[in-house]
């Protein structure tokens, strides 16, 4: 009625960049799921007034520009200033007769900001709450006293800093003042929350009843979403005993430790560094695990000082993972391969002792999203075949396989890929002007640029693949659209030089009247969540090439495998189990497994030559560009790409082309392959955010899911009233 499109409405609307890569994404999924499963859940998070940075691309390289996400309002959001808590930094610790005291302390306010989350089909909906950071009215007061009016209102900025920005690195310890404030402030408030709402009598009162806090763990369960706020561990012991009053002794850390489960991410040590704390409350938790170990291993210093929650030498830091470790009544990998990782290598000694506590919860999508929302097209033509109860319980998928030789759902499959491939071959046309072969295959890479994902690997291939369609044009070549695409943390040189050479060798490919429209590349700029809704379900190949035993898991691989492209990948992540369930002949797998890299690792490895001699010589691998070839100069000029071999880049890579050339074989027949993708979306059901949630729910959290309807608003609610689920808030 107003004359507006709904789609171009959609286009305008802003993504909520608030996180780096697949934890943030991973972190939506489950609230979607929760929602849908009946779980009375909270998602806590910071409110960053700039999200993730806008991407650009100029000249090939990659610009950083602010991702000002709320300059046009956000009116999904609700501030809440009724729940507004103060968050305390600095300061000294008095001891006195009735406990310690934190005096002088610098004062912030958390203000509140509610998005509802709702469930599929149930009118459930849950709760996102995002803290953002307010300095109080009386915020340096001292300077008002002495006449600097204007100072004292211009020094709020440095309060409400702390919710300016998100850190834009995912995988990377970021020893910075403001970081560890973020993780304080958001930590500090929520635990101030989930109390408040602990000791409330009834739904939506402030009033404090509950004043025993023996029942906390079986009425609250917390799950830290990696390391990141591991200072929740601390600070509920802090509220425990300096607010709450309990004796320093058993019941406050039995408390905390039942009430905490940990998600661990990446297996690369980069993110499990320590910080720098003077935190009386870890100290004191430090000497208790001290005094545990040293009772069980008397005088082996070794062990001791591996499982220490103090890292010794210049400075004294808290190792944020040995503190989750210690504090949490659970941890969990996200993969099986991961799991596994993180047990025997990572945290061996911790595992060793008290193994029950280790877990694995493979991660999931929502099918929601990822499928109804982003590829209606392939969603209706499954509802058709298998009806609609798929889409709340994914395992149902399993049925398709029926349907794995029937012709004419074979090419409804296919129709709907190329419908979707030539939408966003317009989409690309319009964006990059560059015209694609809407029939080529469309070959996706598409997640944070990093050494260990290996978009080098594929920047390779394209270079082998040029120079044979260069050496032959007559040759049969199996047309290819390669897209990569994302973004390198701006302080992370060697991804942002990958980019750059990525963009240069597209411009040279692209611009090639020999190779025509046999082979075209093109890096998409600012790859985000509302982007990957449109490239997703036009892809024909997935890319997952990590290095066997660097991947968590991976949430892409499973969004691609449930529209409908094929996988080419490594033993990596959640790779393993997508081939468990698919069966491996069902994915292009390739290269070396966790043990080959951990062998070649013991022999040490250079990329060509001796395994030790240090040499690097591009002779060895008989695909890299000849030296009269355009290309030859912008892939080798830079030999750190090469000579930094903690990747394997070219001891998976002869493997790698080969696999590659098995795909184009496939893709000649387009039956044998659209059999594949079926075998492949009938197998995706694991992969839902659905059954990882039950899992964590019943093993961890200790809930049970509901498969309860609210009914709508609109019909009187007697009939349930005083009839919800039992079980734990999230």
């Amino acid at each position: 009625q107003l004359g507006l499109d709904m789609e171009e409405l959609e286009e305008i609307e802003e993504d909520a960049g608030l996180g780096n890569g697949g934890l943030g994404r991973l972190a939506a999924c489950f609230l979607d799921s929760m929602a849908t499963l009946g779980l009375a859940a909270y998602g806590y998070g910071i409110r960053y007034e700039y999200g993730i940075f806008n991407q650009k691309i100029r000249d090939g390289w990659q610009v950083e520009e602010a991702d000002d996400w709320l300059r046009h309002g956000n009116p999904w959001e609700k501030a809440r200033p009724e729940y507004m808590l103060p968050v305390h930094f600095y300061g000294r610790v008095e001891h006195g007769a009735t406990g310690a005291k934190w005096v002088d302390t610098q004062v912030v306010l958390a203000l509140p900001y509610d998005t509802p989350v709702p469930g599929y089909m149930n009118n459930t909906v849950n709760t996102m709450r995002l803290w953002s950071a307010r300095a109080p009215n009386d915020f340096n007061l001292r300077d008002f006293n002495v006449g600097d009016y204007i100072q004292a209102v211009l020094d709020r900025n440095l309060a409400e800093n702390i919710s300016r920005v998100l850190y834009p690195n995912d995988n990377f310890f970021e020893g910075k003042e403001l970081r560890l404030k973020q993780e304080y402030f958001v930590v500090a408030a929520t635990l101030q929350d989930i109390i408040r709402r602990f000791k409330a009598s009834k739904f939506g009162s402030t009033d404090s009843v509950r004043t025993v806090f023996d029942s906390f763990p079986d009425q609250v369960a917390i799950q830290l979403n990696d390391t990141h706020p591991a200072m929740a561990i601390p600070e509920l012991m802090r509220i425990f005993v300096d607010i709450e009053k309990l004796p320093w002794n058993t019941p406050p850390l039995w408390l905390v430790l039942n009430a905490l489960g940990t998600l661990l991410w990446p297996p690369l040590w980069e993110t499990l560094r320590g910080t720098s704390l003077n935190a009386s409350t870890a100290h004191h938790l430090s000497g208790l695990h001290w005094q545990h170990i040293a009772s069980l291993f008397p005088n082996d210093m070794d062990r001791l000082r591996r499982m220490s929650l103090i890292e010794e030498g210049g400075t004294k830091r808290i190792n944020m993972a040995h503190l989750c470790i210690v504090g949490s009544h659970a941890v969990n990998g996200v993969a099986k391969i991961h799991s596994e990782i993180v047990k025997t290598q990572v945290f061996e000694d911790f595992a060793a002792l008290e193994p029950e506590k280790f877990q694995n919860k493979t991660n999931g999508i929502t099918p929601r999203r990822w499928l109804l929302l982003c590829n209606p097209g392939l969603a209706e033509l499954i509802a058709e075949k298998i009806g609609e109860d798929y889409v709340r319980d994914l395992s149902q998928l399993t049925k398709l396989h029926e349907f794995v030789d029937d012709d004419l759902f074979i090419r409804e499959v296919a129709k709907v890929k190329q419908e979707n491939k030539v939408k966003f071959a317009l989409y690309l046309e319009k964006e990059y002007k560059v015209k694609i072969n809407p029939s080529s295959m469309f070959d996706v890479h598409v997640k944070r640029i990093h050494e260990y994902k290996r978009q080098l690997m594929n920047c390779l291939h394209i270079i082998t693949m040029y120079n044979r369609i260069r050496r032959d044009p007559a040759k049969l070549f199996v047309p290819r659209t390669v897209i990569i695409g994302g973004k390198a943390a701006p302080g992370y040189h060697m991804a942002k030089m990958i980019i750059k050479l990525i963009n240069a060798v597209a411009h040279v490919v692209n611009n090639d009247p020999v190779v025509g429209s046999k082979l075209k590349v093109i890096f998409l700029e600012n790859y985000r969540v509302s982007l990957a809704e449109k490239v997703i379900p036009a892809t024909d190949l997935s890319e997952q090439i990590s290095t066997a035993g660097t991947e968590a898991s991976g949430t892409g691989n499973m969004k691609f495998m449930l529209n409908g492209a094929l996988t080419i990948g490594t033993m990596d992540g959640a790779n393993v189990e997508m081939a468990e369930e698919a069966g491996e002949e069902n994915l292009f797998i390739f290269g070396m497994r966790v043990e080959d890299v951990a062998e070649l690792d013991r022999e040490g490895f250079c990329a060509g030559g001796s395994p030790r001699s240090g040499s690097w010589s591009p002779v060895r691998c008989s695909h890299w560009p000849p030296a009269h070839s355009p290309l030859h100069v912008s892939a080798v000029a830079d030999s750190p790409f090469l000579h930094r071999c903690r990747f394997k880049v070219f001891a998976d890579y002869e493997a790698y082309v080969k696999c590659q050339e098995k795909v184009s074989e496939l893709y000649l027949n387009s039956k044998a392959w659209t059999k594949m993708v079926i075998r492949n979306i009938a197998a995706a059901g694991k992969f839902s955010s659905d059954r990882t949630i039950k899992e964590y729910a019943r093993d961890i959290w200790h809930v049970e899911p509901s498969d309860l309807k609210i009914p709508p608003p609109n019909e009187p609610r007697d009939a349930v009233e005083d009839k919800t689920p039992n079980g734990t808030a999230a």
